[in-house]
């Protein structure tokens, strides 16, 4: 081979070919270091022949400079990448990205220097040296990461380091992980969970795709289930990938892992510190990597011998990247474990209903579990009409909430207030002139963070601390938060039960493995009372006292245009309730809303899944929506509004016309403006025969536009703001 097609990680320029020296030996997957005027760049080797290029005469042919020492990505892993660039309409480049994505990991085996301290103390203390001590107790990390965690500035540590307080330490970049043991500790199932891991414990043995949903009422034991398929791979010496949909859910999960199988997985996510990236991704391409634990992207790396593919909370909706790439990692799982032969679990008490359509019309087999492990029996569940059962003025809790939440305590057990809303409330406005806090970069409000101090976007992370005057009119003290969040949801709590200790548990609060342990360390060992949360706290969570649910607002999730609201809000608040009588004493779910009659809470309060999702689908099949037909949405963004509005127009002006796809907009998006980006979206919407990405390609590779207005495809999107 004297010539070599690479992918390089800038698809402005496409693929390039280049000559392969004397005695350098490459093929498909080999990961190499070319030139490229006068800098060097890392490519994978490509076959041409899946690759079309134009031909370049041999003699012009520049020489690869060097193949890195790694292994070469597999003909599987390559073909999951072409599907997915196709599938998403993305640059081939930037899904092979997505596989490279530590850097650090394609060099050799290597060291590295961290730094811990030491238990002294510098001869002059500041206070930012005091803030870095505090911070860094516990930690190890290079000096760049630590200044990160301590939210200190680099020369301040170097000046640790000079006094003695931290202390250098040799670290091995590609040390081996402890071995897990299929057999440290086997649980005892059910006969209904015996049977379900036995089919999973076949389909591994068996070595071929089998895609599999595995629907299971919230506290059935579908993870105890799932880790004896775990086991079998473990036992044939084959690679696991387990995908979680939460970083915050990692830290329970390790722990549940290494009590079956006596050593912790390997972890993957975009918290891990430079270092451990390096050190997982080796292991994994190297096929040592037993159990990978991780986000979406942990899809992407190079498994050397991967055996079985478990996604966790497959309904959830954080499997699906809305930036970059905009694929959803519950469907490219099922892909990767067709390209590789190997059985994929989806798991998930609320099942995403294309994956129940899929079951139903014979693509996944369906594995069911009906009752809860160990006897605990579902919550009763009940409906509050906030238009009868009105909350005292100025509070947003009812009085048979509250009731029973005073109940809960004189008894010693544990209540959890659900409520999708950070921060303390969604606006912030002026009672004088009426003036409201709006993001300057995006069309959005600023939510107040009282906790904090502070107004924030959650779209752009724009914050600003709330001024002790209205910036409109000059009045003082007449700022007024409209609505709850959940930070005042916890100060009503603690007004009406102040003994109780409250726990606020949110991406803000609990933002790390860390944290989370610490917050499940704290619930478990009964110091907290009362859980006041978003959804993060709706799965993955096992407290046996808690037996009070209350929803505070099930009504939120159905505002808006999301097309699939109903759905949304069935999924999150079934799952929420289901962490309500996980242990031997009964739980109790109740729902405010104000529209106890709208389908999806009259499904909620009588316990009837099914019901619910036969008229949704109804619903989708009259509409054309997912399962039964396709979306797609196109998104037009610029700094500058009228060139972005022109560039919509533009294309909406050149749409296509095909049969059995119905294209709608432009319009400006609901979020018209994000990050200083003006936005416009077209929609989407066809049969599910149609080639929707042959049509959207043909149709936007005949446009030009300039280079300041950005053009993004998103395949089945999810959010459509």
């Amino acid at each position: 081979m004297n010539r070599a097609r690479l992918v390089i990680f800038n698809a402005a320029l496409g693929p390039l070919d280049y000559r392969v020296p004397e005695g350098m030996r490459v093929g498909p997957g080999s990961v190499v270091v070319a030139p490229l005027g006068p800098r060097q760049i890392v490519g994978i080797v490509w076959e041409a022949e899946r690759l079309p290029a134009s031909e370049v005469p041999a003699e012009k042919l520049r020489p690869l400079v060097d193949v890195l020492p790694v292994p070469p990505l597999r003909a599987e892993l390559r073909r999951l990448i072409e599907w997915t660039a196709d599938y998403y309409c993305a640059p081939l480049a930037a899904v092979a990205r997505m596989v490279l994505a530590s850097g650090g990991a394609l060099r050799g085996p290597s060291t590295t220097t961290e730094y811990r301290l030491t238990g002294g103390a510098p001869e002059r203390m500041t206070p930012q040296r005091q803030a870095a001590i505090d911070a860094l107790e516990g930690e190890q990390a290079t000096i760049r990461e630590l200044a990160g965690i301590a939210g200190v500035s680099e020369g301040v540590l170097r000046g640790l380091v000079n006094q003695g307080v931290l202390e250098p330490v040799l670290v091995d970049c590609d040390r081996p992980y402890p071995p897990a043991r299929a057999d440290f500790a086997v649980p005892e199932l059910s006969p209904a969970q015996a049977e379900v891991s036995a089919r999973f414990v076949a389909a591994v043995e068996a070595r071929s795709f089998a895609p599999f949903l595995l629907d299971g009422v919230t506290g059935s034991g579908k993870t105890e289930v799932y880790l004896e398929a775990v086991a079998r791979a473990l036992e044939m010496g084959r690679q696991t990938l387990v995908l979680l949909p939460e970083i915050a859910l990692t830290e329970a999960f390790l722990r549940r892992f290494e009590d079956r199988f006596g050593a912790p997985p390997i972890v993957w996510h975009s918290s891990l510190k430079s270092t451990e990236r390096r050190r997982a991704w080796r292991s994994i391409a190297a096929g040592e990597a037993q159990v990978v634990v991780g986000a979406r992207s942990a899809l992407f790396l190079p498994y050397a011998n991967l055996g079985l593919i478990v996604v966790d909370e497959a309904h959830e909706i954080s499997f699906k990247q809305d930036d970059g790439v905009r694929y959803n990692a519950r469907d490219v799982a099922v892909m990767r474990a067709r390209f590789e032969r190997i059985p994929v679990v989806l798991a998930s008490a609320t099942p995403a209903l294309e994956s129940l359509q899929m079951a139903e019309s014979g693509v996944y087999e369906r594995l069911v579990l009906e009752d809860r492990y160990g006897g605990a029996r579902l919550p009763a569940i009940d409906t509050i009409d906030l238009t009868e059962e009105k909350p005292e003025r100025g509070r947003w809790l009812a009085p048979r909430l509250v009731a029973q939440m005073e109940e809960r305590l004189a008894r010693g057990e544990q209540s959890l207030l659900f409520l999708n809303r950070r921060g303390y409330a969604p606006l912030t406005l002026c009672r004088n002139c009426g003036f409201r806090f709006e993001c300057p970069n995006c069309s959005a409000w600023l939510v107040e963070h009282r906790f904090s101090q502070r107004l924030a976007c959650h779209h752009c992370g724009h914050e600003t601390p709330p001024p002790p005057a209205c910036p409109e009119c000059g009045e003082l003290d007449c700022l007024v938060a409209c609505g709850p969040g959940v930070e005042r949801i916890a100060d009503e709590v603690a007004e009406i039960l102040p003994d109780a200790r409250v726990a606020v548990v949110t991406s803000d609060t609990v933002n790390s493995p860390d944290k989370a342990a610490e917050f499940i360390a704290q619930a478990e060992g009964g110091a907290i009372d009362v859980i006041v949360g978003t959804q993060l706290v709706t799965k993955g969570f096992h407290f046996p006292e808690l037996t009070l649910v209350g929803v505070v607002d099930a009504d939120l999730g159905l505002e808006g245009g999301d097309l699939r609201a109903a759905e949304r809000t069935y999924q999150q608040v079934a799952q929420v309730s289901g962490r309500a009588g996980r242990g031997e004493k009964p739980g109790e779910v109740l729902i405010q809303t104000r529209h106890p009659t709208a389908p999806v809470i009259a499904a909620l309060a009588a316990g009837d899944r099914d019901a619910f999702y036969d008229a949704e689908t109804e619903a989708r099949r009259h509409a054309g929506a997912p399962p039964f037909g396709r979306w797609a949405a196109i998104i037009v963004s610029s700094e500058d509004e009228a060139e972005a509005r022109e560039a919509a127009n533009r294309i909406g002006d050149t749409r296509p016309r095909v049969e059995d796809v119905h294209i709608l907009g432009p319009a400006p998006a609901p979020l018209a403006l994000l990050r200083n980006r003006y936005r416009y979206r077209l929609l989407l919407n066809a049969r599910r025969s149609a080639q929707v990405q042959d049509v959207i390609r043909d149709w936007l590779g005949a446009l030009k536009f300039p280079q300041g207005v950005r053009v993004t495809v998103d395949i089945d999107p999810y959010s459509f703001v």
